[in-house]
């Protein structure tokens, strides 16, 4: 069985996406460049497993147990755990201790583990009690505000929240998103023209970098399992 992610958006401001995903026979899969941090909540062989996700700043492979469940939230680019800030996720990510199928430990607390229709509700009470934090910077920035402040202290509190530049979230965003169109079976210059990229070789190296696949690899739904929500499954 192919591996395929499902996701949605979120209407919560701290939230960005929240996926579901069930492994087959899939023992590996290309994992991609995200600007995002996350809690990943699976099952396999009737235990549960729950994991903090860091962002990655380029394409790998990462193991999948066969068989399993997950459940994820990806939280907004801006926010944070006030026990893990996110600078110390990049590219790694950490296991949580004491999990069952109901609950898991978090910043010295227990939470009930959600599923994919209550997800926004966890994240509420972890908001409230103060375990998720953001700084409201980043937010502005992020919807095309400009603070009074210097270039250089906006891009200092943008890393220190995020643990990327503003450069690399953007050159991420982008090649992801050229991901989902190219994969919806849009031409390969119609998506240089829309990213601006300088031209396909141009879109190919970021794709490399970031994705693990090629322009071709992405319409044709080629390449084998991979860790990003596409129009169509893929295949070896």
């Amino acid at each position: 069985m192919a591996l395929r992610f499902e996701t949605r958006a979120s209407d919560s401001p701290w939230v960005d996406t929240v996926w579901t995903c069930t492994s087959g026979d899939v023992t590996s899969m290309t994992s991609v460049a995200t600007v995002c941090w996350g809690l990943v909540f699976w099952q396999q062989d009737g235990i549960a497993y729950a994991s903090i996700s860091g962002p990655e700043t380029r394409t790998g492979t990462a193991p999948v147990p066969e068989g399993a469940t997950f459940v994820g939230i990806e939280f907004a680019v801006g926010t944070s755990l006030r026990a893990v800030r996110t600078p110390a996720l990049v590219d790694r990510g950490a296991e949580l201790p004491d999990v069952t199928h109901r609950a898991f430990w978090l910043d010295g607390s227990r939470w009930e583990t959600p599923g994919p229709d209550d997800a926004e509700a966890l994240v509420a009470r972890l908001v409230r009690a103060g375990a998720v934090v953001r700084d409201p910077l980043v937010t502005d920035v992020r919807r095309g505000h400009r603070p009074a402040l210097s270039a250089r202290t906006v891009e200092r509190r943008f890393q220190a929240a995020t643990g990327l530049t503003q450069g690399a979230v953007r050159q991420i965003e982008r090649a992801r998103a050229a991901s989902a169109l190219l994969a919806a079976g849009n031409p390969v210059t119609d998506v240089v023209a829309k990213f601006d990229y300088f031209d396909e070789p141009h879109l190919g190296r970021a794709l490399r970098r970031y994705v693990g696949r090629t322009a071709g690899q992405l319409r044709a739904g080629a390449g084998g399992a991979i860790a990003l929500a596409l129009d169509q499954p893929t295949t070896s």
